[in-house]
């Protein structure tokens, strides 16, 4: 790891890196992005049923706290029955970069004996 991203005495919450994990760390918001930026825009339930595990409360603790970092933007439209989509931000998709490394990355370091250990 480079150095000048953890430095020795600085705590971890204190770096941009650990600043970056507050963003996206947790067990559904990279897979909350990674739906919106395989989609562009997603509905609540439409997310649900893509991610498949998440309870709808997690869910929507997930997509509030996104949006109130920045990264994700709600788009309320006023009709019956109430109608919300959720899109990447700029700031959102500022990460794409990030997240296509880690899916690289994970397909050239796949253990095959693993392969579906964690399906």
């Amino acid at each position: 790891m480079c150095k000048t991203c953890v430095p020795t005495g600085i705590e971890l919450k204190d770096t941009g890196f650990g600043y970056t994990l507050s963003l996206i760390g947790g067990k559904y918001k990279m897979i909350i992005l990674y739906w919106l930026v395989e989609n562009k825009v997603i509905r609540h339930n439409e997310l649900k049923r893509s991610i498949g595990t998440v309870s709808f409360k997690t869910l929507s603790i997930m997509l509030k706290e996104l949006e109130k970092d920045g990264l994700i933007i709600r788009k309320d439209y006023p009709q019956i029955p109430p109608k919300v989509e959720y899109s990447l931000s700029e700031r959102g998709r500022s990460l794409i970069p990030l997240l296509d490394m880690m899916c690289e990355w994970g397909e050239r370091n796949r253990l095959p004996d693993l392969e579906n250990v964690h399906r």
